[in-house]
């Protein structure tokens, strides 16, 4: 049994309220999990393991990303999509993805996974919904064992191809027999619902617009057998409530409610534009949501009513989206936007960075089903971001871990499962060099092909 001690933290941010704060403080790590918490700690004989200096360091829990597409991250600033609202921008992208091999997938998912990891992020969600060119789930699964993130990845899928009335293009479309085969497939291969896991699996149909009422209804029912968690993309934008009221004669939420899609084990992705009784509805039920603010932005869709959401008790986390919407990946980014979203709508007193780091750690674990990790305190997993406050980025700040005020966006240090996967700002499990050579040359056949 060997240890890891993290010493003398300027100021360590437990999260297990709002603000929660300890100064001068020790953490020791002991078998993946946070042993010990206090001031004076020392290493303890031969069992002690590294010990790190967290002199001039904020110490939160790592981050918590609920929403991504990591395979788009090899398709940034495409023209004929920087400046598309949502249909569009998929409409210009669609194809371009249908030219994607496992490896593109692998190798995408490894850089994604890199750069949150950089970014604080210990959990992370993917929403893998095509899978073109024989790729499979394991192909971003295998990626996050590369790199050392705790995962859950979610089986996507799209079923209505443009000859149907869908928008994605009959290439990239599955039969629902076979996505229903595979759900199970990946569920019984890779799902570990023990505490501690490093990967659960979610079943994910894509969007109320690229599947049909049935497999939202199988999937739901499948997933409920199987005891794992459910998730797609709802209320993103404008175009996605017309779409609901013209198909489906209702609105999204009540469309949810209908097919089995409400509940704690539930999450959905935007919902930008939930009306009071959706709010509600998802209040009532406990189902979560993922806000993704930049994207969100990027796509002009609108600002998230998350203070209302977290006034009235919903679940919410963060999620970053893929990077095909966003462009980049980066949780405390992330987290500062949402922050300054909500000032924008509501004031400058709508939300405080320590809610919002709230919201990108304990509240994103409570969205995934995690209550192992999101919070520092004895007996949760030892899932760490040290944030150095020394620089540039915080030298005159008056509350150093105010950092969405006034503080770093990489992190120094980062632990997963008590394993240091950062150190001193670089990567540690993977040659990030070599994973950027591979990926540019991707991104370069795909350029060709397009």
């Amino acid at each position: 049994m060997t240890d890891c001690l993290i010493k003398s933290a300027d100021v360590l941010l437990t999260m297990e309220s709002t603000g929660a704060r300890l100064v001068n403080a020790d953490l020791r790590i002991r078998d993946g999990v946070i042993a010990e918490i206090g001031q004076g700690l020392e290493s303890s004989g031969s069992s002690s393991g590294p010990r790190v200096d967290a002199r001039g360091c904020v110490v939160t829990p790592g981050l918590v990303n609920t929403h991504h597409h990591l395979y788009q991250n090899l398709t940034r600033a495409v023209p004929g999509a920087q400046d598309g609202l949502l249909f569009g921008w998929l409409q210009r992208l669609y194809p371009i993805w249908s030219a994607f091999t496992p490896e593109d997938i692998h190798v995408s998912a490894q850089l994604g996974l890199a750069e949150l990891a950089l970014s604080g992020c210990t959990l992370t969600s993917d929403h893998l919904y095509l899978y073109p060119n024989g790729s499979r789930l394991e192909d971003t699964i295998e990626a996050a064992q590369d790199i050392g993130l705790r995962f859950q990845p979610t089986r996507g899928a799209m079923s209505i191809g443009e000859s149907d009335g869908g928008l994605p293009p009959d290439s990239l479309v599955e039969s629902e027999t076979a996505i229903l085969e595979d759900m199970i497939r990946v569920v019984d291969r890779f799902h570990d619902p023990r505490e501690g896991s490093m990967c659960r699996v979610a079943l994910a149909p894509c969007s109320p617009f690229s599947v049909s009422r049935e497999l939202m209804r199988d999937a739901a029912l499948l997933a409920r057998d199987k005891g794992v968690m459910l998730h797609t993309h709802l209320a993103e934008n404008d175009e996605d409530i017309a779409y609901s009221l013209a198909q489906f004669g209702c609105r999204p939420g009540q469309y949810a409610e209908e097919l089995g899609w409400t509940g704690p084990d539930v999450w959905h992705a935007h919902c930008v534009k939930l009306d009071a009784e959706e709010i509600d509805l998802f209040q009532r039920t406990r189902t979560g949501v993922a806000h993704c603010p930049c994207s969100n932005c990027r796509l002009g869709s609108g600002i998230a009513p998350v203070r209302a959401m977290r006034d009235a008790g919903v679940p919410v986390g963060l999620g970053v989206d893929g990077s095909a919407s966003n462009d980049m990946a980066n949780l405390m980014a992330e987290a500062r936007q949402a922050m300054l979203l909500q000032r924008v709508a509501l004031g400058a007193d709508a939300m405080s960075p320590y809610e919002a780091l709230e919201i990108a750690t304990r509240g994103g674990a409570a969205v995934l089903g995690r209550p192992d990790v999101g919070q520092l305190s004895i007996g949760k997993r030892a899932d760490i971001a040290i944030w150095d406050v020394s620089g540039v980025a915080s030298s005159g700040s008056w509350d150093p871990a105010a950092m969405l005020l006034a503080g770093p966006t990489q992190v120094k240090h980062l632990f997963v499962e008590g394993r240091q996967i950062v150190g001193d700002g670089q990567l540690l499990t993977l040659d990030l060099p070599d994973l950027l050579l591979r990926h540019r040359a991707a991104a370069r056949r795909l350029m060709d092909l397009a």
